[in-house]
C-alpha cells in the first residue's frame, strides 16, 4: 500500500496494523517462552488467529512404554494454543482444555502442532489444535482449548 501522497511509502492502515501489532506481541510470549525452547520447540508460524509449531521427540519425553509420554504432546498442542490465542495482542491464558489421544509416537518422531482459533467472544475463545507426525501426517491428538483474555491492570469487573 501506498501513501495518499502518492511518494510510494508503506503507510499501514488500522486494521493492518493492528494485525502485525498482535503477531508481534505474539512472537515476543514466545522468544520469552524458556519452557518450551527447552524441550526443542520451534514455530514454524505464527499468524493473527493460526500457529504452527514443531518439537522433535527425544529420548527425555519417552515412557515405560516405549512412546511419548502424553504430557509432552499436550504440552507442545498448549504451546501452539497460547501462540494463536495470544496473535491479537491481548494477554491471553487458558481457561481450560481437553486432549484425545489418537496415535503414539516415539523416539525421533517430530511432531507438528498447528493452532487455529475458532471462535472469539468478549474476553473468551475456542482454539482447536491438531498434532501430527511429520514422517506421515499421522494425527497423533485433537485438543480443543478454551481462553480468556485478561483485563488490562487497573480495570475492574
Amino acid at each position: 500500500m501506498t501513501d495518499p501522497a502518492g511518494k510510494g511509502t508503506a503507510v499501514p492502515r488500522g486494521a493492518d496494523a493492528d494485525v502485525e501489532a498482535g503477531v508481534a506481541f505474539a512472537q515476543k510470549m514466545w522468544a520469552d517462552d524458556e519452557a518450551s525452547r527447552r524441550l526443542g520447540m520451534e514455530a514454524l508460524v505464527i499468524e493473527q488467529d493460526h500457529a504452527v509449531v514443531r518439537m522433535p521427540i527425544r529420548e527425555d519425553m519417552v515412557n515405560g512404554h516405549d512412546i511419548c509420554h502424553g504430557g509432552f504432546v499436550f504440552t507442545l498442542a498448549d504451546s501452539t494454543f497460547a501462540l494463536a490465542c495470544n496473535s491479537r495482542g491481548k494477554v491471553t491464558v487458558a481457561s481450560g482444555a481437553d486432549i484425545t489421544f489418537t496415535a503414539p509416537s516415539r523416539l525421533g518422531d517430530i511432531l507438528v502442532s498447528e493452532a487455529t482459533v475458532r471462535s472469539a467472544f468478549g474476553r473468551s475463545g475456542i482454539t482447536d489444535v491438531t498434532v501430527k507426525r511429520e514422517s506421515d501426517s499421522q494425527i497423533v491428538a485433537e485438543f480443543r482449548g478454551r481462553s480468556r483474555s485478561l483485563r488490562p491492570s487497573g480495570v475492574d469487573g
